[in-house]
């Protein structure tokens, strides 16, 4: 087999380039085209700018009208909204174009079915004006609820439907109410007439818009709430006005009652058994009257004081002479005062008694005293004496010469039973130890109870001595009672 040496390449100079190569040279040339391509159709817009209100919107378009530039940017007109330039201009490159929008208005006219309008004025006034409704100075005009005329500023905007079948929804930018005034006549009874002109739709509101003020008690025919009509008469009734002073409270009121007791009945103030009414049930009311309930009220008013009890002194047989004891405490009665007492309004105004009597009567104190006597012995220097009764007595000595009575006297150095002064007479109290009774005194010895004095009473004893021997005493000693007992016996000795 023969080799084949292969033909030698050509220069590079001398080459051709491959198909490969070529298209990526056309790709540069292309994109250049398309990019002078493009802007050769950005540069076929028009520029524009759409003022709608507090809205802009900037806008490229190549509508060559403004109602086609509009279109474009969906905005939505009305016959009655104003654009500047005109609809129907030539858009120009960097044109403004301004929409002045209608304003869409529902209006109430009296009692007719409210309408809706679309207008550029800007006064509730001047649209019903232009509607033919006169208008005079009793009518009412309202936007929105006030009594201001000027309709809002700035309308809403508006935009295209999304579809045929779903349009879109918007409310009324202001809602003006026009009621024309109807001629009215007022009439207070008792006073005077008058006739008005009033747009008002009720009775109530027709009043209170004619300077009229109606309390709640006055009587208005027809009532309040009636509709007006043209021509009516409505009747006003004054309510009386009335003070009432009940319970510690004021009520202040008005009343179309004429008497008092319908006056109270209407206030629910009821009078109970004994109360009454200043003035009179049947008393006639009167404007600014006063009328005063007096409650009564009626207590029996118990009042309760003691009676003090008595101590009694019984003799009791079986207890020793001078010993006494307590036989019983006793105890106070009881006194009771009934009185009716009558309030008026919380005050006292009577007090009578009803009842007095002893509800517990008094238990005395009592005392046993003994009257048993018991003689007994006692020793003394002289010799055993014996006694009844033991008392313990306050000694004092005197003479003749210290008895205080002058010695000028028929009776000086006498005593009260006729014998002569000496040692051995001794003053008492005649009430404590019966005279001519003979005692035992320790250190003094045995005395004839045979003398008084002016100073000597209770249990006290004036020892008596001779003017030569008087002795000073002063204190208390045992006083003996020697016997024979006496018929006449002081048991109890105070």
């Amino acid at each position: 087999m023969n080799e084949r040496t292969p033909a030698p390449e050509p220069p590079l100079s001398t080459r051709q380039p491959s198909s490969k190569g070529r298209r990526w040279l056309a790709v540069p040339i292309i994109l250049g085209v398309f990019s002078l391509l493009t802007v050769g159709y950005l540069n076929t817009f028009t520029p524009a700018t759409i003022v709608d209100g507090d809205r802009i919107i900037n806008l490229r378009t190549h509508q060559n009208t403004v109602e086609g530039a509009l279109r474009e940017a969906g905005i939505e007109l009305s016959p009655e909204d104003i654009v500047k330039p005109d609809r129907t201009a030539t858009l120009s490159r960097n044109q403004t174009i301004v929409i002045q929008r209608a304003k869409l208005v529902e209006l109430s006219v009296d009692h007719e079915p409210p309408r809706w309008i679309r207008t550029q004025r800007t006064r509730a006034s001047e649209i019903i004006a232009d509607l033919g409704y006169p208008l005079s100075v009793n009518d009412l005009v309202s936007v929105n609820g006030s009594f201001d005329d000027a309709l809002p500023a700035s309308p809403q905007p508006r935009l295209a439907s999304a579809s045929r079948r779903a349009p879109s929804v918007r409310l009324p930018d202001a809602r003006i109410e026009f009621r024309r005034a109807v001629p009215l006549t007022i009439q207070e009874i008792g006073g005077q007439t008058f006739a008005i002109k009033t747009p008002a739709r009720t009775v109530g509101e027709a009043l209170l818009q004619a300077g009229f003020m109606v309390y709640l008690a006055d009587k208005v025919t027809p009532g309040l709430g009636t509709p007006v009509q043209p021509n009516m008469q409505v009747t006003i009734e004054r309510a009386k006005p009335v003070t009432i002073w009940v319970d510690g409270r004021q009520v202040r009121t008005r009343t179309l009652q004429e008497t008092v007791a319908d006056v109270l009945a209407e206030m629910n103030i009821v009078l109970l058994e004994q109360d009454y009414a200043l003035p009179a049930l049947d008393a006639p009311v009167v404007p600014n009257a006063e009328i005063r309930v007096v409650r009564i009220k009626r207590d029996i008013e118990v009042a309760h004081s003691h009676i003090p009890f008595e101590t009694v002194w019984e003799p009791d047989p079986e207890l020793e002479l001078d010993t006494q004891v307590l036989a019983y405490e006793g105890a106070p009665g009881v006194r009771e005062r009934r009185s009716l007492v009558t309030f008026e309004d919380g005050l006292e105004v009577k007090r009578e008694l009803i009842a007095d009597f002893v509800a517990r009567p008094p238990q005395p104190r009592v005392y046993k005293y003994g009257t048993k006597i018991v003689i007994r012995t006692l020793d003394t220097p002289q010799g055993p004496v014996q006694y009844w009764r033991k008392i313990r007595m306050l000694a004092t000595s005197y003479s003749a010469s210290t008895s205080g009575v002058p010695r000028s006297k028929a009776w000086y150095g006498r005593t009260r039973c006729g014998q002569t002064m000496r040692f051995g007479i001794v003053a008492v109290d005649p009430r404590v130890i019966s005279l001519g009774t003979n005692v035992y005194v320790p250190g003094y010895g045995v005395g004839n109870a045979c003398d008084t004095g002016g100073a000597i009473i209770g249990k006290r004893i004036d020892l008596g001595y001779d003017d030569d021997n008087l002795q000073l005493w002063y204190r208390w000693v045992d006083v003996y009672l020697l016997t024979p007992v006496p018929s006449q016996i002081r048991y109890r000795l105070d």
